[in-house]
C-alpha cells in the first residue's frame, strides 16, 4: 500500500464514526487493567539480561573486588594508628600508605570497568526493547490506534523505556553493589570485633522495617504517576499537532488551561508518589549517625573497661569502626535513593509489556495466499460492517467494479463512504458478506499483498520531514531517480518541484507546511503513481483546493486512473460526473446507483445534491 495511505488512512469520515464509538472493548491500552505484579514484570525484564550473562558475571566479580578493596581501607587506617603512628614508625607508615593507595586504585579501576560494561549491556537491551516495540506497533491494526492516543504510545516508547534503562544500567547495579557492600562490611567487621559490629548494627532493623513499609506503599502510586505522564505526553502531542487551529481560532488561553489541568494532575500524582520515598535518604543518613554514636559510646566503654567481655579495644580499631559505621548507611542510602527510579521503572515496564502483549485483532488467515497481480474486478456482496457490535455502519452493501472502471461514492458526511474504503483495504474485517478482488476473498489473502496493489490519495496527505525525492520514493523504496522524476511528471509535479530552491532535494518541513496544499497533493499523487497500484482510491483528493488547483489535480488524477479500477469519494459532484458508476450512500446503505445522467433522471437524492451544488456555484458566480 502506498505511503499516501499511511499518514491519514483513517482520518476521514470513517474515523469520525470511531471517535464516538471507539474500538472493540472500547478501552485504551491498559486502562482497564490492574498494575501487573511487580515481581512478574521484573522477571520479564531479566529475560532480556539472560543473553548477556557472561558480561554480567564479569561485572559482578568486579563489583565484589571494588567493594572489598574500598572496605579494606578503614582497616588499614586503623592499623596505621595502632602499629605505626602510635610508635612513630615512619617506614612502616609509608609502606602502609602505598598499600592504601593501591587499594583505592583497585577499587576505583574496578568501578570504572564494571560501570562501562553494565552501561553497554543496558543500551543493547534498550535497543532490543525499542525494536520489539517498533515491530509490535507496525503489526497492530488501525482499530488499535483508533482507541489509543498517540502521545501515550510515544510515552511508552520513550519515557517508559528510559525508566527501564535507568533500572538496568544503574538501579540494579546499585542494589547489587549495596548487597555486596553490606555483606563484605559485615564479614570484615565481625572478623575484626563482634562487639563493635553489634554496636554498628543496632539501628539497622528499625530502618529496614521503615524502608519496607514505605516501599510497599509507593508501588501503586508510581504506577498511577507513570500513567499520568503518558496522559500528559498525549495532551502535549495533541496541542502541538493542532497548534495551527489553536492560533487561528485564538484559543491559546483555553489550550493552556486544558494542558495546565492535566499538568496539575500529573504534579499531584508525582508528589503523592515521591513524598514517601523522599524521606528514605534522610533516614539512611540518620542511620549512619546513630551507628556512629553507638560505636563511639560502646567503643569508649570497651576501651576503658577492664571487665569488658573479650577485653579492651584499641583506639585504631574504634576509629576503623567509626568509618565503617558511617558506611553502613551508604548502601542502604543508595538503595533508598533508587527506590523512586525502581518503582517508576517497574511501572514503565508494565506499560511496555502491556503494549508488547497486545494482540492484533486483524491477522492473516492460516492458509492465506499472496494476492497475484490483479486485473481489478472488485465485488462487494451483501456486506455488513460495524465498528462496535450492535452499531451497524454499513448494511447490505452490494456492487461490482469491473477492471478499469471508475466508481464514484457520494453522500452526506457519515454515510459510510470512507468506511467502504477502510473495508476494501482490510483495515477492519466485515461482519457479514464478502469482498473479493478478482474472485479472491480479501480475508483469504495476505494483507500486505492486498495493500501493495492498492493506493490511496487522501484529502490531506502526510509528508515526512525529508527531501521531496524521498517523500515520493516512499511509494516504492527501490525506485531510481529517473523513475521518481517520471512519476512526478505524470502527476504534473515536475515543474513546480524543479522551481524549488534545491529541486528534488528540497527538504519538506514537518507535515509539508512549507508547500501549498495543492503542491502537497501533487507530491502525493506522484508517490502513488510511483507505486503503480492496480486499485486506486481518491478520498476527497481535490476538495480542499481552489478551482484552478483542482483542475490541475484532476488532470494528474485522470492520468493516474488510466487502466486502473478507481474508487472516488467526492463531495464536489463534478469530480465523479464521468464515473462509470456512482453509488449514493445514506445511513450506511446504497440508496441509488447508476451513471450521472441516470441518477439525474431518477430525480432522487443525487439529483437534490447536484441541483444544490449547481445553484450554489451559479450563485457564487
Amino acid at each position: 500500500m502506498t505511503s499516501t495511505q499511511t499518514g491519514q488512512s483513517n482520518s476521514s469520515r470513517g474515523s469520525q464514526d470511531l471517535a464516538s464509538r471507539r474500538g472493540p472493548g472500547g478501552t485504551p491500552l491498559g486502562s482497564a487493567k490492574r498494575d501487573e505484579n511487580s515481581g512478574r514484570t521484573f522477571k520479564r525484564l531479566l529475560e532480556y539480561v539472560r543473553p548477556w550473562r557472561a558480561q554480567i558475571i564479569i561485572a559482578a566479580v568486579l563489583v565484589i573486588v571494588s567493594s572489598i578493596s574500598g572496605l579494606l581501607a578503614p582497616w588499614l587506617q586503623g592499623r596505621a594508628i595502632d602499629e605505626f603512628i602510635a610508635v612513630q614508625d615512619r617506614g612502616g607508615l609509608q609502606r602502609l600508605i602505598v598499600l592504601l593507595v593501591v587499594t583505592y586504585l583497585i577499587a576505583w579501576g574496578s568501578a570504572v570497568v564494571y560501570s562501562r560494561m553494565i552501561a553497554k549491556v543496558a543500551q543493547r537491551i534498550m535497543l532490543d526493547i525499542r525494536k520489539e516495540l517498533a515491530r509490535k506497533l507496525q503489526s497492530l491494526s488501525i482499530r488499535f490506534f483508533d482507541r489509543n492516543r498517540t502521545g501515550d504510545l510515544m510515552s511508552r516508547v520513550t519515557n517508559d523505556v528510559d525508566a527501564v534503562d535507568q533500572l538496568l544500567s544503574q538501579n540494579l547495579l546499585t542494589i547489587f553493589w549495596a548487597v555486596v557492600q553490606m555483606s563484605a562490611l559485615l564479614v570484615i567487621m565481625v572478623a575484626l570485633d563482634w562487639r563493635l559490629t553489634i554496636a554498628v548494627l543496632i539501628p539497622v532493623p528499625f530502618s529496614m522495617w521503615i524502608v519496607q513499609k514505605l516501599g510497599k506503599m509507593s508501588g501503586p502510586r508510581f504506577g498511577a504517576y507513570q500513567r499520568a505522564i503518558g496522559q500528559l505526553n498525549a495532551a502535549a502531542e495533541e496541542r502541538l499537532t493542532g497548534q495551527r487551529a489553536v492560533i487561528s481560532l485564538d484559543r491559546q488561553a483555553q489550550a493552556e488551561a486544558e494542558f495546565a489541568e492535566v499538568n496539575e494532575q500529573t504534579r499531584a500524582l508525582g508528589i503523592r508518589a515521591q513524598s514517601l520515598t523522599a524521606v528514605m535518604m534522610p533516614l539512611m543518613f540518620g542511620l549512619g549517625n546513630l551507628s556512629t554514636v553507638s560505636v563511639v559510646s560502646i567503643g569508649a566503654w570497651l576501651a576503658v573497661s577492664d571487665s569488658a567481655p573479650g577485653g579492651p579495644v584499641s583506639i585504631g580499631l574504634i576509629a576503623a569502626f567509626v568509618t565503617y559505621a558511617s558506611r553502613v548507611g551508604q548502601p542502604l542510602g543508595r538503595i533508598a535513593n533508587t527506590v523512586t527510579s525502581i518503582f517508576a521503572a517497574l511501572a514503565g515496564g508494565t506499560r511496555i509489556f502491556d503494549l508488547l502483549d497486545e494482540q492484533p485483532d486483524l491477522v492473516n488467515a492460516a492458509d492465506a495466499v499472496t494476492l497475484p497481480d490483479v486485473e481489478g474486478r472488485v465485488v462487494f456482496d451483501h456486506v455488513d460492517f460495524e465498528y462496535v457490535e450492535g452499531q451497524p455502519i454499513l448494511s447490505d452493501i452490494s456492487f461490482v467494479a469491473e477492471p478499469g472502471q471508475m466508481i464514484g461514492l457520494v453522500g452526506p458526511t457519515g454515510a459510510g463512504k470512507s468506511t467502504i474504503i477502510n473495508v476494501l483495504n482490510r483495515f477492519y474485517d466485515i461482519s457479514a458478506g464478502s469482498v473479493t478482488v478478482d474472485g479472491l476473498d480479501i480475508r483469504d489473502v495476505e494483507k500486505d499483498s492486498l495493500r501493495d496493489q492498492l493506493g490511496i490519495v487522501l484529502q490531506r496527505t502526510y509528508l515526512f520531514t525529508d527531501t521531496v525525492r524521498n517523500n515520493i520514493r516512499f511509494g516504492r523504496l527501490d525506485a531510481t531517480d529517473e523513475e521518481i522524476e517520471a512519476a512526478a511528471t505524470l502527476a504534473n509535479a515536475h515543474r513546480f518541484i524543479t522551481s524549488l530552491p534545491n529541486g528534488y532535494d528540497t527538504v519538506i518541513s514537518e507535515g509539508g507546511n512549507n508547500l501549498s496544499l495543492g503542491q502537497r497533493q501533487l507530491i502525493a499523487i506522484a508517490r502513488t503513481a510511483l507505486a503503480d497500484p492496480k486499485l486506486l482510491v481518491l478520498d476527497e483528493a481535490t476538495s480542499s483546493v481552489d478551482t484552478r488547483t483542482e483542475r490541475a489535480l484532476q488532470s494528474a488524477l485522470l492520468k493516474l486512473m488510466e487502466g486502473r479500477t478507481s474508487f472516488v469519494i467526492a463531495h464536489r459532484l463534478s469530480t465523479v460526473r464521468d464515473a462509470d458508476k456512482i453509488l449514493v450512500l445514506q445511513d450506511g446503505k446504497i440508496t441509488e446507483a447508476g451513471t450521472h445522467d441516470e441518477l439525474l433522471e431518477l430525480e432522487g437524492f443525487y439529483h437534490q445534491l447536484y441541483t444544490a451544488q449547481f445553484r450554489g456555484q451559479a450563485h457564487d458566480g
